[in-house]
């Protein structure tokens, strides 16, 4: 045996270690921005809303507006640049002075129910499938995006869901809208990424019990995507969120290098059962889903992550308007109706203090 070149065998396999040590102690990373859309557990409660404001700002880097036209107040006598000023400019002012970066996502149909309009134009026989309410939701549209200057905007939320669920008319009736709506606001506006969202849990087949469907049809009746949406509840779908495949997101876009960040989401901490669906969760079990869930952000080099209500919804604030499937989502929030933590809070802030590794 040789015995000349051990002590440069030795030198690298000690080289080899102390860059394996090293690497170990990197703090971890995360690609994402993470953030909220400013929510309270109740409505009609000022005072809930500026808590709840103050308590999750320190703990996100972006911050997002998602929201129904309103179509009661603008076809009421309220003018689209009122309501965007009176109730968005002073808290888009709040966030910039945050240095958040905002999202802004219109929703031209039922946030609540994909099969049906939204609930006021039931109400006075609308659809989004009458030109005139079309216009109205790019009027409403425009307005958002040239008085409050967002850095992304979404034009659509969940539109394989729509496409599914939904009547013919009131899905042709959202893309031909959106679509329209994408070449004014691009006119008007040359830089402002421009996206919709698509629902992941129904894309891959866990919401009907399916097979995975993929998200090409939106590609293809949406041909403006820049970036894409990603909503997704997947306490659906799975038991366990460790459950969820690595690839969850990463496969919907294999084949389109297009930045993708999640528009809602998240896990519940109760369970719930209902006549038409039910599924068992914990408190433990929202802060594991939280955990994995970074694996999945990071394996599709996601750009921000938004857990749309940061506090639980209190039921009996609820106006009577809202469907009852309302109760699926009560408890998504980090802290309860009463503004405690709850333990998925622990593991939100955890993850915030990674390091970011983002392009922005």
């Amino acid at each position: 045996m040789n015995l000349s070149y051990k002590p440069f065998a030795f030198v690298l396999f000690a080289i080899a270690l102390l860059l394996s040590c090293n690497k170990e102690e990197q703090p971890p990373t995360r690609t994402f921005r993470m953030g909220f859309q400013n929510s309270a557990p109740r409505f009609d409660n000022l005072d809930l809303f500026i808590q709840s404001l103050n308590l999750w700002t320190s703990r996100a880097d972006v911050a997002m507006i998602t929201t129904e036209v309103p179509w009661e107040q603008l076809l009421t006598g309220t003018s689209v640049n009122d309501f965007v000023v009176n109730n968005y400019k002073e808290l888009v002012t709040y966030y910039k002075t945050k240095n958040f970066k905002l999202w802004i996502y219109i929703d031209p149909q039922n946030g609540l129910d994909r099969g049906a309009d939204a609930v006021y134009l039931q109400q006075i026989d609308k659809s989004i499938a009458d030109a005139d309410i079309q216009l109205l939701y790019q009027k409403f549209t425009i307005a958002m995006d040239s008085i409050l200057n967002p850095e992304h905007l979404g034009l659509a939320l969940e539109t394989n869901l729509i496409r599914d669920a939904a009547p013919a008319s009131i899905y042709n009736g959202v893309k031909t809208a959106v679509n329209a709506t994408a070449q004014a606001v691009r006119a008007r506006n040359a830089t402002v990424p421009l996206s919709v969202s698509v629902q992941v849990d129904h894309a891959w087949g866990k919401l009907v019990g399916g097979n995975y469907a993929g998200v090409a049809q939106d590609f293809d009746d949406f041909p403006f995507i820049q970036e894409l949406g990603l909503s997704s509840y997947p306490y659906f779908g799975f038991n366990n969120p460790k459950d969820i495949p690595i690839n969850y997101y990463s496969k919907l876009v294999e084949g389109k290098p297009i930045p993708v960040f999640i528009t809602e989401g998240g896990w519940a901490s109760e369970s719930v059962t209902t006549p038409d669906r039910s599924f068992v969760s914990s408190p433990e079990l929202q802060k594991a889903y939280i955990e994995h869930h970074t694996h999945l952000l990071n394996e599709v080099k996601a750009a921000a992550v938004f857990q749309l209500v940061f506090t639980d919804i209190d039921l009996t604030a609820v106006p009577d308007d809202i469907p009852n499937n309302i109760g699926y989502f009560l408890s998504l929030g980090l802290v309860d109706v009463n503004l405690n933590i709850k333990p998925a809070l622990s593991a939100w802030d955890e993850v915030f203090g990674y390091r970011y590794t983002g392009n922005d």
